[in-house]
């Protein structure tokens, strides 16, 4: 009959097959993939700006043929960054685009856009209300309420200090 004698080093926890915390951790970190931090940040610095290059290229597209000035090509640009983020989010391409650029595609609001799209197509099976409307809203609610509280203290924060919109 073999004993379950503990080797130099086990603790009597380590012998009767559980782990500890500690011990879990140790293992889990001896078999955690290496973080490539450089290679990530490149990608998501080159899909980041390429966003920023294609809403400044729309942008432009919205002041040339419109005839507008800067402020009024905002609002149109805006949304037809999203509209081509829903678009690829049903097709099923931003998803790998975020898979591989990380934070990149996360951050700008082609990102918010792609996660209400996901969220709206995954839930659908539910049905209109409780399903799209209210899984969709459920991350949106957190970024509204966030928005409109930022807003409000930065207003007050303009009326404090006198700034009234001047620069």
């Amino acid at each position: 009959m073999l004993s379950a004698k503990p080797r130099q080093g086990d603790n009597a926890a380590s012998s009767s097959g559980t782990m500890s915390s500690e011990e879990y951790k140790q293992l889990a970190k001896q078999h955690e993939p290496p973080r490539r931090i450089w290679s990530n940040c490149l990608k998501a610095f080159l899909i980041g700006g390429l966003i920023c290059l294609i809403g400044q290229a729309i942008q432009q597209f919205f002041i040339s043929v419109f005839d507008m000035n800067t402020q009024e090509a905002s609002n149109p640009t805006v949304a037809v960054l999203i509209l081509i983020s829903v678009i690829l989010t049903s097709l099923g391409v931003y998803d790998k685009i975020a898979q591989w650029a990380g934070a990149g595609s996360a951050v700008p609001v082609t990102g918010f856009a792609n996660s209400m799209c996901s969220s709206a197509i995954e839930h659908r099976a539910e049905g209109l209300v409780l399903g799209i409307g209210a899984k969709m809203f459920k991350l949106a609610g957190s970024v509204v309420v966030f928005g409109v509280v930022a807003a409000f203290l930065v207003g007050l924060v303009h009326v404090i200090f006198g700034l009234n919109g001047r620069h």
